[in-house]
């Protein structure tokens, strides 16, 4: 399984994702929804920083139990429910990216939402990953 980035000279520079990623042969791994909870269920933190961080090591906990790894990831969406705080904060969220992902980016998108499932909750991740 091979998964190309591809980030052609006409868009804008790619920051944190890939403008497209293919990916030929493997397994698809679809990646639910992964919020800042707790294995108890409990929501844990109040930044958005912290919640991201849970909630980016939820989704890759997932991905490694279905055999993956962060590089392995094609596509992920991440929902906010503050824009203006995510980008103020983009730095620090690029830098727990880069800690616990890696610098092999994935198609993304950051959706503004109303509100999660989690009401307390300020940012929701899920995924799609290729595995060899």
């Amino acid at each position: 399984m091979s998964l190309e980035r591809i980030n052609p000279g006409e868009l804008s520079p790619a920051t944190g994702f890939s403008h497209a990623v293919t990916a030929k042969g493997g397994t698809v791994v679809f990646l639910a929804g992964q919020t800042a909870l707790d294995a108890g269920g409990a929501l844990v933190g109040t930044a958005l920083t912290e919640q991201f961080e849970t909630a980016l090591t939820n989704l890759l906990d997932a991905l490694a139990a279905a055999g993956g790894a962060p590089a392995d990831l094609a596509r992920v969406t991440v929902y906010a429910t503050d824009i203006a705080d995510y980008r103020a904060n983009s730095r620090e969220l690029g830098r727990i990216w880069q800690r616990l992902a890696g610098r092999d980016y994935p198609a993304m998108a950051v959706v503004g939402v109303v509100r999660l499932w989690d009401e307390q909750a300020l940012v929701e991740l899920d995924g799609i990953a290729v595995l060899p």
